[in-house]
């Protein structure tokens, strides 16, 4: 699966069981407050979103400098592989965006027979790595890393970056954005796409070393964010109470949707986020993929040529959503 291929199925209005979209949409305080900015889009937002950014740096407990602003995380990422990705080393499967953007790299596999977890304290990293990277919780099984032993590893490994994506942390795992500060090699990028249900609003930020985020600031749009969008990200993050409890509605869910899988003998993985790993083997995923669009959902194989032609990443849609996915899929193996 190409970084184009996992978007979210643009005008696809059928059910969608893609990673890429919370099925729930903004909180109210969200929506209410983008509605507020509409009619003052005449005006461009403060320079470099700076309320967001003391917003984020109080949150995180950074200093203001070292947060970085942008319309979704996916180009600071581009940016960052851009001026640190000559020699690139990943913990595979991973976002797939990484290895195409890669000059080159190596990896690190994560195994089905340990569900793919992995002890961060085995990890080498290979001589003349400029950028050694996590997904954390991991993208695309939903397992999360023991980060304790990272700061062992950034002082092991002084010459080499490691970049933490912690697109998914507000599901699941420990952030280690606070620690950027102790940290020259450090550097931690967030979306508010995922667990904050923005993904339509275009808001991405990073914490970065002060001399990385002043280069990726001064060479940046003064104004990142559309107006709606700025407000929308002040407000979620104002309400992250919510945004916890409707994380843990949506693990319930997931949960719910594996076990209905497993009662039709299709292995899943554990997760802690709203997505997981399947495995329909001896069932091609393509294949289902392609008769599961022609009943109106979408989903897509995970096409990794390494764990073999069976898997497909799920994630959760709404519970009724759900019921109609398995009803259709217990159908469609039953014939298989």
């Amino acid at each position: 699966m190409s970084a184009i291929a996992e978007k979210g199925g643009g005008t696809f209005q059928g059910i969608k069981l893609l990673l890429c979209e919370n099925p729930l949409p903004p909180i109210e305080e969200a929506i209410a407050a983008a509605q507020d900015e509409v009619p003052h889009s005449n005006y461009y937002t403060e320079p470099y979103s700076a309320p967001l950014r003391k917003l984020i740096s109080e949150q995180v407990g950074v200093p203001e400098r070292l947060v970085h602003i942008n319309a979704g995380s996916e180009l600071i990422l581009r940016q960052l592989f851009e001026r640190f990705g000559q020699q690139v080393h990943l913990l595979t499967p991973t976002y797939v965006l990484f290895p195409e953007i890669a000059r080159h790299y190596t990896e690190t596999r994560l195994l089905p027979e340990n569900d793919f977890a992995f002890d961060l304290t085995e990890l080498v990293i290979p001589q003349g790595t400029t950028l050694a990277v996590f997904v954390n919780p991991n993208n695309p099984n939903g397992g999360i890393f023991d980060m304790k032993p990272l700061p062992e590893l950034l002082r092991r490994y002084p010459e080499t970056r490691f970049l933490v994506d912690e697109a998914f942390i507000g599901l699941a795992g420990q952030s280690v954005a606070h620690l950027v500060p102790e940290h020259p090699n450090l550097l931690v990028t967030r979306t508010l796409s995922k667990a904050h249900s923005l993904a339509g609003f275009r808001i991405g930020f990073a914490i970065l070393p002060s001399a990385i985020a002043d280069d990726l600031n001064n060479h940046n749009d003064a104004y990142p964010l559309a107006r709606p969008s700025q407000a929308a990200a002040i407000a979620t993050l104002q309400h992250e109470d919510q945004i916890h409890a409707r994380a843990a509605q949506l693990r319930a869910w997931t949960e719910e949707l594996a076990a209905q899988l497993r009662a039709l003998s299709v292995r899943t993985y554990p997760t802690e986020t709203y997505f997981f790993l399947a495995d329909f083997a001896p069932h091609k995923a393509a294949e289902l993929a392609d008769q599961l669009r022609s009943r109106d959902i979408l989903i897509k194989p995970l096409n990794d040529p390494a764990l073999g032609s069976g898997y497909m990443r799920i994630t959760t849609a709404l519970p009724e959503d759900n019921r109609r996915f398995v009803d259709v899929l217990r159908e469609l193996l039953s014939h298989a």
